[in-house]
């Protein structure tokens, strides 16, 4: 078994399954929003969609430099999400396609 795959069973639990079929069922984003706003902290939701906005440039093929300018990412966030870009299960190629 791949060191994702050990990861994925160990946080895959009943309790994250049930996240996933209520964010899958709700077709408002608002009431995603709010969903959000009771699960994570501002700066939780901030940092990952600073994520996918730093998934969104390097896809675009933006510099490293010019992503941390814009975005106010690390290094180590623009590093990190390269490497899920590049090596991952392929869910930021997924969240581009829906935003494409």
């Amino acid at each position: 078994m791949t060191d994702s795959r050990m990861a994925n069973a160990q946080i895959r639990t009943q309790e994250v399954d049930d996240l996933l079929r209520v964010l899958s069922a709700m077709d408002d984003p608002d009431e995603v929003f709010t969903l959000l706003e009771d699960l994570f902290t501002i700066r939780e939701i901030r940092e990952t969609s600073q994520r996918l906005a730093v998934a969104r440039l390097l896809d675009a093929g933006m510099s490293y430099a010019a992503i941390e300018k814009e975005t106010g990412a690390s290094a180590t966030t623009i590093a990190r999400v390269s490497k899920c870009l590049t090596y991952g299960t392929g869910g930021y190629r997924q969240a581009l396609d829906i935003l494409a």
